[in-house]
C-alpha cells in the first residue's frame, strides 16, 4: 500500500469542513471523518483508479458528502491537495501547484 501526504492547505480544508459539520449538528463531523478516512483508504489501495480530472490531478469523491478528495499521483507519491466541495470551481485551489 501506498503513503499519501497532505499539503497544508488541504489539511485546513478538513479542518474547516470538520468545524463546519459540526456546527450543524453534534456528531456529524465525526461521520464526515469516517467517510473521509474511507475515501482515503481507496485511494491508497488503488491511487490509479481514479480519472484526472485536471491536468494531473485525480479525484477520489467521498461517499454521503459533497466532497473530493484531490491528489496527484507520480513516480510512486500520493500528494494531497485539497478536499473540496463538488460546487468549487479548480480555479479557486489551483494556485496550490502552480498551475
Amino acid at each position: 500500500m501506498y503513503k499519501i501526504h497532505f499539503v497544508k492547505e488541504a489539511l485546513f480544508d478538513v479542518e474547516d469542513i470538520v468545524l463546519w459539520y459540526e456546527e450543524q449538528r453534534i456528531g456529524l463531523s465525526y461521520d464526515f471523518e469516517l467517510c473521509l478516512e474511507a475515501g482515503i483508504d481507496t485511494v491508497l489501495r488503488n491511487p490509479e483508479s481514479f480519472q484526472k480530472k485536471y491536468k494531473n490531478i485525480k479525484v477520489r469523491f467521498i461517499t454521503r458528502f459533497p466532497y473530493g478528495i484531490h491528489y496527484k499521483f507520480e513516480k510512486n507519491e500520493i500528494i494531497g491537495i485539497g478536499v473540496f466541495h463538488t460546487s468549487r470551481s479548480p480555479k479557486n485551489w489551483s494556485k496550490r501547484l502552480g498551475f
